[in-house]
């Protein structure tokens, strides 16, 4: 978690609905809650960490590979997941597969999707939105390439479901 860069956007863009991510643990839950974050997104979700987030009352995508994974945050009460990593973990397919089975929950899946990918991914009926670190790639932030940045941004925001 980049908890400056959340503090910056909370206090610079009021509008803007900031995300916490990776948050693992409720010491990184509560610096992102105190930074600002409207929300919050785990690569997975322990029991300690899934009592944290239902005590602080923020909105929480936990993080899951499996079926089990996503049937016991389910019981937790979680019917939006975080699919991750989903291109390693079976992409499509994989969500296709468990739409029948696990029916009532969404998943917004990251890892290893990219502007060519995400179309795929969002066509799903099961899939509400698609993360992904293609939008603000490591060498354009470590040299500062804001323009590069905001074009793929706008590309992103140009997605659509279909």
């Amino acid at each position: 978690m980049a908890i400056e860069a959340l503090i910056a956007i909370a206090r610079e863009v009021p509008d803007a609905v900031v995300g916490a991510g990776t948050v693992l643990d409720e010491r990184q839950l509560r610096q992102a809650i105190d930074a600002g974050a409207r929300f919050g997104v785990s690569p997975g979700c322990t029991p300690d960490l899934t009592q944290a987030v239902k005590a602080s009352g923020l909105p929480f995508l936990p993080g899951v590979q499996t079926v089990s994974e996503a049937l016991k945050a389910r019981e937790q009460g979680f019917s939006l997941l975080k699919f991750f990593p989903a291109d390693t973990a079976g992409g499509t397919g994989w969500l296709k597969a468990v739409v029948a089975p696990l029916a009532g929950l969404r998943f917004c899946p990251t890892g290893g999707i990219g502007l060519s990918t995400a179309p795929a991914y969002l066509a799903l009926a099961n899939v509400v939105c698609v993360g992904g670190s293609w939008v603000a790639p490591r060498d354009a932030v470590a040299a500062g390439d804001w323009s590069r940045i905001e074009h793929l941004a706008s590309q992103a925001a140009a997605l659509k479901r279909s």
